[in-house]
């Protein structure tokens, strides 16, 4: 039962969210529908007028004039019918294209925005092929939702319910024949695909998502695949998931089989009921030839939408279960919002204050900090130490509003930044991560993302004081050339100056540097705290490093471990305190001695 009602309430999820994108585009709606309509009354009538054609015809023995006459008015009529249904469906086709086209770009951008305004944790936890081919499922699906419902249910109804009128108006027998027949045939086809074939098919979807998954999840790793020569265990890793694919989708296609032999049957059971009854009221007198003809002609066409509609339904339901995920992305709730008419932030001085915070992760039992109090001055360069875990990543995130607090209050200028607009606030934070992420766009597009209108002086400008144009003029294409996917051409320490630059160009009041020197060679280092250092002039800096040779000229080193602030000064000050920053230097240091002994030197 519970089952039924989530599929249940599935469709209505789908056809409200299709219906809402309706509202927004009515005279293409009303086009499509008024044209449909009128074409497919077309045939509703045609039947009519054959019927009339036969009579005329088989009359003519009495009087060829008034047959001749009778005859071509029917000829007449139905060529007329013909035409406007041409033009009506013609107009309906073109109307259909632009309601498709201007629903499906709105449903991707706003899928899109949405996606990209979801939390942290969301995007850590999600597969960017699976959300991909989400989107880009559910798009297309649309384009089959649309045809479905406007050009083959809307006409399939309007000619079942016409020819039911219009017969019964004559034979009331043979209008209830068509209405009982069409009815129960239509109920029939709905369970079957309801809750016979939209189970399967939306546990065929689950696992067409995960194929795309899997595929970017392995090509975009393609660097890790081949330094462990691991091409045939991804393959193999492929294999058995597109065999659970292969194995749900042939159920899909099993199932639509029986249900479409089925419908067929009831088809032919409706054919004997309606040409049974036709034959007995002729046999009772009460039909013409001519009615026959028109009772035959009009069956034909109901047996025409009829078979249709079982498909016409299917397709519905493919087109519901393909577009489920695409809506649910709307059900997502986004994480972080910003608050109703939250004003933009404007940060002056950069100062940073953590009144009384508290934070816990979700899904962990204890929170990480617990009423953290900390002030860091306008133009400090902070360095942040400690063991991995101990919450040096969380403190920028939450500068960031990345995360919300669970207590407390972050301020910046004095301005609690819970209250403000997120993009104005990251808009002033310039940030160098770890592993700089770079578009698979060119060097000089990846600059000046922070700054999109920036010129090619500026740009260059920026490349100089981040010791990056060097290596830049050096490529074949200068800053025109494509850095590829995640900016694999390049190597780290060029990706860490290429993210300099760019931090150099959004010119922020507030600078954060992510671990900014870890795992490069020493010369990539040096060219990287020379621009690291002009960088921080004049700017509140947080600094997060393993490497505490980063952080000894700061200003002042908070030492975390465990989400407390268990040491704070500078480095003079806190190495001649027998503490956890100093077992970290020593240990450093060690490793420094070691690496640094002259060749053949031995160990003490």
């Amino acid at each position: 039962m519970n089952r039924q009602k989530q599929r249940g309430d599935a469709t209505r999820d789908v056809l409200r969210f299709t219906f809402r994108h309706w509202r927004r585009e009515p005279k293409y709606v009303f086009l499509v529908v008024a044209t449909m309509m009128t074409a497919t009354l077309a045939d509703v009538f045609m039947p009519l007028f054959a019927g009339r054609l036969v009579d005329a015809i088989s009359l003519g023995a009495g009087d060829r004039e008034a047959a001749l006459s009778g005859a071509l008015t029917a000829f007449v009529a139905m060529t007329a019918l013909g035409l406007a249904m041409v033009i009506m469906r013609h107009l309906a086709f073109y109307g259909i294209v632009e309601l498709t086209l201007r629903v499906m770009s709105r449903v991707a951008q706003d899928a899109f925005a949405r996606v990209q305004r979801f939390s942290t944790d969301w995007h850590a936890n999600s597969f960017a092929g699976s959300v991909v081919r989400k989107i880009t499922r559910g798009m297309w699906a649309l384009d089959l939702l649309h045809d479905t419902i406007l050009l083959a249910l809307l006409p399939s109804l309007v000619v079942l319910i016409g020819s039911m009128i219009v017969l019964g108006t004559h034979w009331p027998v043979m209008g209830l024949v068509i209405a009982v027949g069409t009815a129960a045939y239509i109920a029939m086809t709905a369970l079957l695909s309801v809750l016979y074939v939209a189970p399967a098919a939306r546990l065929a979807n689950a696992w067409d998502t995960k194929v795309g998954g899997t595929l970017a999840d392995a090509l975009s790793c393609n660097a890790v695949v081949k330094a462990f020569g691991a091409e045939m265990r991804e393959d193999a890793r492929l294999r058995g998931v597109l065999a659970k694919w292969q194995s749900r989708t042939r159920r899909v296609w099993q199932r639509g089989t029986n249900s479409g032999t089925t419908q067929l049957v009831a088809l032919l059971a409706i054919r004997a009921a309606i040409i049974g009854t036709a034959l007995w009221l002729w046999w009772e007198d009460r039909a013409s030839p001519g009615d026959l003809a028109y009772v035959l002609t009009t069956y034909f066409v109901i047996h025409g939408y009829l078979r249709d509609v079982g498909m016409h339904i299917n397709n519905l339901r493919r087109s519901v279960n393909d577009m489920e995920e695409l809506v649910s992305i709307h059900g997502e709730p986004v994480g972080i919002e910003d608050r109703p008419s939250a004003p933009a932030i404007h940060i002056a001085r950069g100062e940073i204050a953590f009144d009384h915070v508290s934070f816990h992760y979700a899904g962990h039992e204890t929170p990480l900090y617990r009423d953290l109090s900390l002030t860091i001055r306008a133009g400090e360069r902070v360095g942040l130490v400690g063991p991995s875990g101990s919450g040096k990543t969380t403190l920028v995130k939450l500068v960031q509003r990345l995360y919300d607090v669970s207590g407390g209050r972050i301020l910046i200028d004095g301005q609690n930044i819970a209250g403000v607009q997120q993009a104005s606030l990251r808009s002033q934070i310039a940030i160098v991560q770890q592993e700089p992420v770079l578009f698979h766009r060119t060097l000089a597009e990846n600059i000046a993302y922070v700054r999109p209108g920036a010129s090619m002086a500026e740009i260059e400008r920026a490349a100089r004081l981040a010791n990056a144009h060097a290596f830049i003029g050096r490529l074949p294409k200068g800053y025109g050339t494509l850095v590829g996917e995640r900016g694999v051409k390049l190597s780290g320490g060029e990706r860490q100056r290429v993210a300099i630059a760019r931090a150099f160009l959004a010119n922020a009041p507030i600078l954060i540097l992510d671990e900014a020197t870890s795992a490069l060679d020493s010369e990539s280092e040096t060219l990287i705290q020379q621009a690291m250092e002009r960088l921080m002039e004049g700017r509140t800096s947080i600094v997060i490093a393993h490497r505490l040779s980063t952080v000894r000229a700061l200003d002042r080193i908070l030492v975390f471990d465990r989400g407390r602030i268990v040491e704070e000064g500078t480095h003079a000050a806190l190495y001649r305190k027998n503490g956890l920053y100093r077992r970290l230097c020593d240990h450093q240091g060690l490793e420094f001695d070691i690496r640094q002994r002259p060749q053949g030197q031995a160990a003490e």
